[in-house]
């Protein structure tokens, strides 16, 4: 029998916890049909990696999922989730899909709700009212899973949520994918030459930090390249920092790409400069490539990292510092891949996607108390 699961997304354009959702859905097959909703109207884009042959679709005028607290939107959105066997929602932005099952329980199927991080309002300080709404919502949940220790300690200690309510569930990738020769065409406009190049691959959002990036790398006094995949609403704020730098020939932007695997290994090194992270997929994907990280040590980074690579992190945000980090490595193309081979090791043995499917698999199974129906 088919399992008909419905998605309630803050945002459906393809970032890490979207590829997580695409992947499970992908390994479901035909044993589950989805539906998505989208907090933000039009965000779709992850739907491009769902496999073909994987039922789903886009819902249609379904109740909103943000807006002021109202009992009547609240109801809607209760009665449109009956018609599932189970409903997984997705960050700040889907919370309401668990206050409505909290203020409507009658007939609802089990919700589990999932949170994988903070945008850069709450980079730096949780906000007090989310904190206590949360705590309030979740009590409707089946689960509440988090991929990093972070965040399992602030639902335990912000969200005021019991430890059997909270799932860790490490990310995972497919590193086997990532240890294949890279494509040279695979990114449009770039040809890789003798400079060393760094790239990133992230949301072009202001959480990311992204001009950050641009003086940082700016700064190394080697000729460098920078590649950041991704699309967003920075991009214009990233083009004027290149162009203050002058590095507008050396910045390369070529917007959205999917399948990373068949273009990160064309990065000699990979760089990140967030605001606010948790368990990032992208630093899973380059540690898969073989690739060292330049980051500073936000969420769970400095665990995930070979200890190889731990010189290379910086403990503040500034340009110096992040420069200082990738300076040795970019002159050092021995040094480079000896940390990238301690990482590579490090991805297959903690990272790989099998474990975190077998995982979110029986969490989702028990929840609806219905095991092995989602497994081959």
């Amino acid at each position: 029998m088919t399992v008909n699961i419905l998605h309630l997304h803050s945002s459906f354009d393809l970032g890490g916890k979207e590829a997580r959702a695409v992947r499970l859905m992908n390994a479901f097959g035909k044993r589950a049909r989805h539906t998505i909703v989208s907090g933000v109207e039009g965000a779709y884009g992850a739907r491009g990696a769902i496999t073909k042959g994987v039922a789903h679709e886009i819902a249609q005028d379904p109740p909103p999922l943000t807006g002021k607290p109202s009992v009547a939107r609240y109801e809607a959105i209760a009665r449109y989730m009956r018609r599932f066997d189970l409903v997984l929602t997705y960050n700040w932005g889907a919370v309401d899909g668990v206050m409505a099952a909290r203020v409507f329980p009658k007939g609802a199927p089990p919700v589990v709700h999932h949170e994988d991080g903070f945008n850069a309002d709450e980079a730096e300080r949780l906000n007090r009212m989310r904190n206590y709404y949360r705590r309030v919502a979740l009590g409707a949940a089946h689960a509440l899973v988090v991929p990093s220790e972070r965040l399992e300690k602030v639902a335990l200690t912000a969200w005021k949520q019991p430890a059997a309510r909270v799932h860790r569930i490490s990310n995972g990738i497919p590193t086997r994918l990532y240890a294949g020769r890279p494509d040279p065409r695979a990114i449009p406009g770039f040809v890789k030459g003798r400079d060393a190049v760094v790239g990133t691959l992230a949301g072009l959002r202001a959480v990311k930090d992204l001009p950050l990036m641009v003086r940082a790398v700016g700064g190394v006094p080697q000729n460098v390249r920078l590649v950041i995949v991704g699309e967003g609403p920075e991009r214009q704020a990233i083009e004027n920092q290149a162009a203050a730098m002058f590095m507008h020939d050396r910045v390369h932007l070529p917007g959205f790409l999917a399948e990373p695997h068949r273009y990160i290994g064309l990065f000699d090194l990979f760089m990140l400069t967030s605001l606010s992270e948790q368990q990032p997929i992208s630093v899973m994907e380059a540690m898969a490539a073989g690739l060292p990280i330049v980051a500073p040590r936000v969420g769970d980074i400095a665990s995930m990292v070979a200890p190889e690579n731990l010189p290379y992190l910086a403990d503040g945000r500034s340009e110096i510092e992040l420069r200082d980090r990738l300076a040795p490595l970019v002159a050092d193309p021995d040094l480079r891949a000896a940390v990238g081979a301690a990482n590579r090791a490090r991805a297959s043995a903690l990272f790989d996607e099998g474990h975190m499917i077998g995982a979110y698999t029986r969490l989702y199974e028990g929840a609806m108390r219905r095991p092995g129906v989602l497994q081959p």
